[in-house]
């Protein structure tokens, strides 16, 4: 209190301040379960009930978080002594509410609406491979999310207002760039690699493996990794994902008969995600101090780990053993023959989701100009299929056949996110940076992958990127775990190193 008996922005305005916070988070939260129950487990008929319940829920948490309470807490506290976690709380709060009170709650209902019953038709249309009885929800998404952008910031550039909801400390002119110089860097490698003559094992887990020992197989491989089973679980979904909070952290996967390193990387990429969730503080549950840093962060977890351990050759001397065990007509494979089938790079592939760590990249590239140019009003979505098909004629050399292997294989647009695509390859770019920065610290981690032992990386994650949560920006968050600023160079030199040496590449 001060002399004249007012209350100061104490701990007790701070303390009311962090109960709205929960209250808000609680209410997403229990959305996350019921988005994580419609694309597992729900029937196909409960689409309308479970999208009003979303929309519900999305109107009450928009109510809490715009409301004049929460407006006049934050005025409070943001001149206040705090220390820095709890400035960190405020700093993202205040981020939250500014967006939040500038877009009318009917459009944040309409939005949320609209993309629960968009699910459904996305999966439809992909099955059917029918683009056009899409066509008309993806263009009320797309109206939906510039009103949104327009509300936002009516000045900014709408992808960018976009893109920021899903990395708000990376602009998007730095991500573009980034984009740019792996585009730049990435085709004249993968152009050499097929040129290349190198004789690597392509097929090693050619054949058919029934789906139910697959999924023993990633439950050995969870098991590996350490995945703790008392905050998760593992199902299926037809587009693998993850989600939950520290103490409930779900992945799910797929199985392909004949493809049991899909499954296998899907699965490694997954547990990224939910590793880093449960790494998260318990104590901050219900702030942005239990949460993660958005996701670039996020991704750069799961591509580390699939991409610096599962696609290692470490990770298959240690592993191949229990597939073996699963699968005995896989005797055969060697643990050098499972590397560079994990490793190949594919001239013909289509799906993202399926690509090799190069060409994936030129994937994101294609989904990030027409997303761009859709959200800035430069393409109908009448067009999308044939520039789509163009542009992985251009750009990968192939050209899709059907929508379903084209357009229609993402889910993403279906949920509206627009501007989420740059972050994997962001993520990739910081799975990179942060691997060479977990070296330089503990040494050489291959003998330790060999081993089976992950507590130096998985210690090394947790003290200095998944405890801090949301303490940090995603560029202050680099900076202070690696000691430099966001780059490329570490996933360049990366990939030069691994590629020059799979494909007897003189000039790599």
């Amino acid at each position: 209190m001060t002399t004249d008996g007012t209350e100061t922005a104490g701990a007790g305005t701070y303390e009311r301040f962090e109960n709205r916070v929960e209250r808000i988070r609680n209410v997403g939260n229990a959305a996350g379960i019921l988005r994580w129950d419609q694309e597992v487990v729900m029937p196909e008929a409960g689409t309308p009930a479970r999208a009003k319940q979303l929309s519900t829920l999305s109107s009450i948490g928009h109510e809490l978080l715009t409301a004049e309470e929460t407006g006049a807490l934050l005025e409070a506290l943001e001149g206040a002594d705090l220390e820095d976690g709890k400035r960190a709380v405020v700093r993202e709060l205040r981020r939250e509410y500014d967006r939040a009170t500038s877009v009318p709650q009917q459009l944040v209902e309409e939005i949320s609406e609209t993309t629960s019953n968009a699910h459904p038709r996305w999966k439809a249309a992909r099955a059917e491979d029918d683009f056009e009885t899409f066509a008309p929800t993806l263009e009320k998404l797309v109206d939906l999310k510039r009103e949104y952008a327009d509300h936002v910031d009516p000045d900014a550039d709408p992808y960018a207002v976009l893109f920021a909801e899903y990395e708000p400390y990376i602009d998007l002119e730095a991500a573009a760039t980034i984009l740019a110089e792996l585009r730049e860097e990435l085709v004249p490698l993968i152009e050499a690699i097929s040129e290349s003559e190198a004789d690597l094992e392509t097929d090693a887990f050619s054949g058919e493996f029934d789906a139910d020992t697959q999924e023993a197989v990633c439950r050995d491989v969870l098991d590996e990794l350490g995945y703790d089973w008392d905050r998760g679980r593992l199902d299926t979904a037809p587009h693998p994902f993850s989600s939950g909070t520290q103490f409930d952290a779900r992945v799910t996967t797929r199985f392909d008969e004949s493809d049991l390193l899909g499954s296998i990387t899907s699965t490694i990429h997954e547990f990224g995600h939910a590793n880093y969730t449960i790494g998260l503080p318990d104590e901050g549950y219900g702030t942005p101090l239990g949460e993660a840093r958005d996701l670039s962060v996020h991704e750069s977890q799961s591509r580390l780990w699939e991409n610096h351990v599962g696609r290692s050759r470490p990770f298959w001397e240690r592993f191949l053993p229990a597939i073996h065990d699963r699968f005995p007509a896989t005797e055969s494979v060697t643990p050098g023959d499972a590397y560079e089938s994990a490793n190949q790079v594919y001239e013909d592939n289509l799906v993202r989701v399926e690509a090799d760590e190069l060409t994936y990249h030129l994937h994101i590239v294609i989904r990030f100009e027409i997303e761009r140019d859709l959200i800035r009003g430069d393409l109908e979505v009448r067009e999308v299929p044939e520039v789509w098909n163009d542009k992985y004629e251009q750009y990968l050399g192939i050209r899709p056949e059907t929508d379903a292997e084209g357009c229609l294989q993402d889910i993403h647009w279906s949920h509206g996110s627009f501007g989420y695509f740059p972050t994997y390859s962001l993520g990739s770019v910081l799975a990179a940076q942060l691997f060479a920065a977990v070296e330089n610290e503990v040494g050489d981690l291959e003998e330790r992958i060999r081993e089976g032992e992950f507590d130096d990386l998985n210690g090394w994650l947790r003290e200095n990127v998944h405890r801090h949560g949301k303490r940090y920006t995603t560029p202050e968050l680099i900076e202070e775990a690696t000691g430099e600023a966001v780059t490329a160079e570490y996933f360049l030199e990366y990939v030069a190193e691994k590629y020059g040496e799979l494909y007897d590449l003189e000039k790599y």
